[in-house]
């Protein structure tokens, strides 16, 4: 047996793990026991070769949880977005600003800007602008070597069409070129208008682009920004939608952006799962 002396001299010896005063020599902790199974840095979970890295350690952002200062912009988000469908619903200031802006027609105004708009506000759909999105996010998968950035497109697109799409059916509003009544909401009509898909799609998309462009974020949610108060803009110049439904199109997008830490661990675990099956 070695003395303390001697074990001391030993390089890297591990801390001793006294149990007392009796001497006894120090015993290693045991190493976890792995499931047989493919590797791969940087998963958790059987088969991996370590803990989930930090957004430091892979170049992606963390998993917090919601700020304070989130949190509030949440709030805040939300209560906006309650506020415009309660005056729409109530058929308030809102609604007659809403026709303020259908009887002066802006396209016929200026008819010179509709041709560029027309073409700008494809960039807002759902297809153009996922193909779009699709090449950059598959090489950002193929150079981080997973599939987180397609995962959080997917999910964040998945939550909108669900939240957007049930209220667009509740409401069945219609939009100003179907428009019946002069000063009415349209509401329960068999519409599908409010709130502007094509105003919460490019706050997504563009959004979810610059939450996985880490060290261009900044630069990355300015551009998100102004594409998507332009294309929101646009669809009232070309008269498809009310002013009301970009206002609830831009809220219910951001609500789905600042949800997008909150959903981080469900992306793991199915990029787990995707990679256990696809590894066999």
């Amino acid at each position: 047996m070695q003395s303390r002396s001697t074990a001391a001299r030993i390089p890297r010896q591990e801390p001793e793990n006294r149990t007392g005063d009796r001497g006894e020599l120090p015993v290693p902790d045991r190493a976890p026991a792995r499931v047989p199974g493919p590797t791969r840095p940087g998963l958790t979970g059987p088969g991996s070769t370590g803990p989930c890295p930090t957004g430091r350690d892979r170049g992606e952002p963390g998993w917090p949880p919601m700020s304070r200062r989130r949190a509030a912009l949440f709030a805040g988000t939300f209560a906006v977005y309650l506020l415009v469908l309660a005056g729409v619903l109530l058929n308030t200031d809102l609604v007659d600003l809403d026709w303020s802006v259908r009887l002066l027609r802006p396209y016929e105004r200026w008819p010179s800007l509709e041709p560029v708009l027309n073409a700008w506000v494809v960039v807002g759909q759902r297809g153009p602008s996922a193909i779009a999105a699709f090449a950059w996010l598959l090489w950002r998968a193929r150079r981080l070597g997973r599939l987180r950035p397609l995962l959080v497109m997917g999910v964040a697109l998945l939550l909108l069409n669900v939240t957007v799409g049930a209220v667009k059916i509740v409401t069945g509003r219609l939009g100003p070129h179907y428009a019946q009544y002069v000063g009415s909401p349209e509401l329960f009509s068999g519409g599908t208008i409010f709130p502007s898909g094509h105003t919460a799609n490019a706050v997504v998309t563009w959004g979810v682009l610059a939450y996985l462009a880490v060290r261009w974020r900044r630069t990355g949610a300015v551009i998100a920004a102004a594409t998507a108060c332009s294309i929101g803009l646009t669809t009232v110049y070309l008269g498809t939608h009310w002013v009301s439904d970009v206002l609830a199109g831009w809220a219910a997008g951001l609500l789905v952006l600042l949800s997008l830490p909150l959903l981080e661990p469900l992306v793991a675990v199915a990029e787990q799962r995707l990679h256990r099956r696809f590894a066999r």
